[in-house]
């Protein structure tokens, strides 16, 4: 009996010894993999999403949410895949034909779906080539259309189109399943290559107002042109994706754009508010002449990622710029104007700046970097906004918060980690946040280990 005891105690040790040995590698994982996360924190500071995905000088085209879910677009309607407002999705574009989505949606609220074409950055594209999407009901009538193409410079580039389902309209007023359907404009045009394109879909709803609204556009506004604001620019790094825009407030910004990259800012604009922007390109050092078209694109989008309004502007070599046209205050009844531009600026929120450099710049200028300067205005008083009867979805994508003015102003987005926060807030430098990191860990595994 004594010795059927004592090896059973035996076997006990030694499970928990083999129990122990078998833990261990994966203790170490977690500690190596705290090493490169905060490591990588530590490297990549606030507004330097841009950087992250840039290899030996060449810039991604597109940084995608993260957690967007994959879907792909059906051929068919009667397969479309649905897409639930509040929800990012992946997904890609065929040289040819239509890919369709699905939304079911109640008669209550009005609906947006942003779809951003991310061609490769070694395609070609034709003037007039871009992506459309058009949202129909079930009954076949169209709700919408809008189409984003890559203008004169033919760079390849993320672009943006939106669709809606406005409630309170003769037709697409019923609740039910809509259709999202994406196409290209122009997939055998000359120049255009037939690679697959990358999507970012996103879609999100408005509630309607909790009160009789006005159903005709505001009267007259002040729509001369502002003077582009003055004083010294500040650096701040764009980001590289709408997800990852990086926060900026009234000022004048500065950054540095290569060839073929596209940089991406958010500015809160409140109600009552209008928000104006000059670009400008630095000199080249490069001593070249010569001219390229459409060289730095700006364009300005709503927070449904709607396009706004856009500039191009020309490069000889020598510093240029220019000015988005002048446009109204954020008004919730703008979206009865008769023009696109008036209509788009219909709701609060982060607006988006999407700066781009024609890979072209590159055949007379070369690579770069080339500084770019944004003078950022919002002028005009904040008032309230009309009282809505319910959420939007996502939560608060149709207003301004005070953590976004503090987001803004500071050039960290307001959903970095507490991590960031701490490291910016606490003055903790690398070494020591990977020291207290690696200590948790190896506290937690010793812990693990000895119990």
């Amino acid at each position: 009996m004594r010795g059927r005891c004592r090896t059973e105690r035996r076997r006990t040790a030694w499970g928990r010894r083999v129990g122990a040995w078998r833990s261990r590698p994966a203790v170490a994982v977690r500690v190596a993999a705290a090493a490169v996360v905060l490591g990588a924190t530590a490297a990549v500071g606030p507004g330097q999403a841009a950087a992250a995905g840039q290899v030996s000088g060449t810039p991604s085209p597109y940084a995608f949410a993260d957690g967007a879910q994959s879907v792909e677009g059906a051929r068919s309607t009667g397969e479309a895949a649905l897409l639930k407002p509040g929800g990012t999705y992946r997904s890609s574009l065929p040289s040819s034909g239509k890919v369709s989505y699905r939304l079911d949606l109640d008669a209550a609220t009005n609906a947006y779906v942003s779809v951003t074409a991310v061609p490769s950055p070694g395609s070609t594209v034709s003037v007039i080539d871009g992506a459309r999407v058009t949202v129909q009901d079930a009954e076949g009538n169209t709700c919408s259309v809008d189409t984003a193409s890559f203008g004169a410079a033919r760079s390849p580039h993320p672009i943006a189109a939106w669709g809606r389902r406005e409630t309170g309209k003769p037709l697409c007023g019923k609740a039910g399943a809509y259709f999202v359907s994406v196409e290209r404009v122009d997939p055998d045009g000359e120049g255009s290559s037939p690679d697959a394109w990358d999507l970012e879909l996103v879609a999100m709803t408005e509630p309607q107002v909790a009160d009789a609204e006005a159903t005709g556009a505001p009267g007259a506004w002040n729509s001369a042109t502002p003077q582009p604001l003055q004083g010294e620019p500040q650096r701040r790094k764009g980001g590289a994706g709408f997800s990852g825009a990086t926060p900026v407030d009234q000022g004048v910004w500065q950054d540095d754009i290569r060839p073929g990259q596209t940089l991406f800012y958010a500015v809160p604009v409140d109600w009552g508010q209008q928000v104006s922007v000059t670009a400008e390109l630095g000199s080249s050092d490069s001593g070249a002449t010569g001219y390229a078209s459409d060289a730095l694109d700006l364009d300005l989008y709503n927070p449904a990622r709607g396009r706004v309004a856009d500039v191009g502007v020309g490069y000889n070599g020598g510093q240029k710029s220019g000015s988005l046209p002048p446009l109204p205050p954020v008004d919730h009844a703008n979206r009865y104007a008769a023009t696109a531009q008036v209509g788009a600026l219909r709701f609060a929120g982060s607006y988006y700046l999407v700066a781009h450099l024609s890979k072209g710049v590159a055949d007379t200028f070369g690579d770069g970097p080339f500084v770019m300067t944004l003078r950022v205005r919002t002028s005009g008083e904040t008032r309230s906004g009309p009282e809505y009867a319910g959420e939007s979805v996502p939560k608060g994508v149709f207003e301004v918060s005070e953590q976004d003015r503090e987001a803004a102003a500071e050039g960290v987005a307001a959903r970095d980690d507490t991590v960031m926060r701490a490291l910016a807030v606490g003055g903790i430098g690398t070494g020591s946040a990977l020291l207290v990191g690696l200590g948790v860990w190896t506290v937690v595994a010793r812990r693990r280990i000895t119990t």
